[in-house]
């Protein structure tokens, strides 16, 4: 849309008549078109010298002005400069030389930001975080749910894992050697968490006892159909498309209860009962397939429908928690969401080099992750880090 004070205006007038080639020059206007075109100016660093005034008093003592956030070197990069960098290098998933190539071509610089300068800006932010990292592990303990996931990724040539906490409003990632509860007890969270706890069906989350657990029912979404398309010719898995149906139509009547009566906080009794029983029979006809396993009976020898089937037999109340308990969400999207880009990044660079390397990325991911779900600008974030202000710290939800 256009604007009522544009930046800048450029009058553009006719010199000769199209009809008798006359000279416009003195000729009255009787009307302006306005048009308006949204463009980037040309950017380019601008310098800033600092003139350190040295005075002397009238005791013979010279004193030096000690201005606020200015470097001692002679020569050095802002604030503004080294945020946009590592906005590009951790939220944008630019390698380090395509990032200094970047800086050099948009900022029409002299000569360009070396590689190793930006790997030290990384550092300089990720080691700046420790105020806000730990104010959002407290955070995440005292919720109520907080989803959890974690993945492979390539680290100094081995294979490690990236663990995340997460909610709506606040991430946290944990990079370890691990995958399981080294990691969980390095993270923080998990141990001290007693609120529902959504994740997949990996049995090391079970270990914390304390917690409420609540099973992602995208998985189970996605191994149904897998069981259904897979059936045997002639002994077709229908239980597995009911029990689709129903966790499905189950979720969308929740959500069409709460579009109606934003306030509503659960089914009634009676509704929850019907629920149970569906799902009870539905269990039983699958169990006429695929009966129980015998005690001793190897899990790979039964099939991945029969040990699926399994899962929702035992632990069904954590299938079911997001019936019971409308806090909890019908699945575990927003953990996945946020681990994905682990392997974004390991497609883009190839891995990291170090752990250390690893570590203040996630560092600084887990920051602007959260401070886009709180609706902070992430640009302003960063330069938080190195303007003298501080990591922002999140309000509790």
């Amino acid at each position: 849309m256009q604007v009522d004070e544009p930046d800048v205006v450029e009058i553009h007038a006719p010199a000769t008549c199209l009809g008798c080639a006359g000279d416009l020059t003195e000729a009255g206007v009787v009307s302006v078109e306005r048009r308006q075109v949204f463009d980037l100016p040309k950017i380019r660093l601008r310098v800033t010298e600092h003139r350190i005034e040295h005075r002397r008093c009238a005791c013979g003592q010279v004193t030096a002005a000690t201005p606020s956030g200015v470097p001692a070197a002679p020569a050095q990069y802002g604030p503004r400069l080294k945020s946009l960098a590592v906005y590009l290098l951790t939220r944008q998933h630019l390698p380090y030389e395509r990032c200094a190539e970047l800086l050099a071509d948009c900022l029409d610089a002299d000569a360009d930001v070396a590689t190793a300068t930006l790997l030290g800006w990384a550092g300089q932010a990720a080691d700046a975080l420790a105020p806000h990292t730990e104010a959002v592990r407290r955070q995440l303990i005292e919720c109520e749910v907080v989803g959890f996931d974690e993945t492979g990724t390539r680290i100094a040539g081995r294979t490690c894992w990236v663990h995340t906490a997460c909610t709506r409003s606040l991430t946290l990632y944990q990079v370890h050697a691990k995958r399981g509860v080294q990691a969980f007890e390095a993270m923080g969270v998990l141990p001290q968490f007693t609120g529902v706890a959504v994740h997949d069906g990996w049995k090391p989350y079970k270990t914390y006892t304390r917690t409420a657990h609540a099973l992602c029912n995208a998985h189970h979404l996605r191994e149904l159909a897998a069981v259904v398309e897979n059936a045997p010719a002639g002994r077709p898995e229908d239980w597995a498309g009911d029990l689709v149906a129903l966790l499905v139509d189950t979720w969308d009547e929740i959500k069409d209860i709460r579009s109606a009566h934003p306030h509503a906080t659960g089914f009634t009794v009676d509704a929850l009962e019907r629920l149970t029983a569906r799902y009870e029979e539905i269990i039983a006809a699958g169990r006429n397939l695929h009966p129980p396993r015998a005690p001793g009976e190897p899990r790979r020898k039964r099939g991945k429908a029969a040990n699926l089937l399994d899962r929702l037999d035992t632990e069904r109340d954590q299938v079911l928690r997001f019936a019971f308990d409308w806090r909890v969400p019908f699945d575990n999207n927003t953990s996945e969401q946020a681990i994905r880009m682990a392997k974004i990044q390991q497609k883009i660079s190839g891995g990291w080099r170090t752990a250390l390397g690893a570590e203040r990325f996630f560092a600084v991911r887990g920051y602007l992750s959260t401070a886009a779900k709180q609706g902070r600008n992430l640009l302003d974030a960063i330069t938080r880090l190195f303007d003298g202000r501080g990591a922002w710290i999140p309000t509790p939800a």
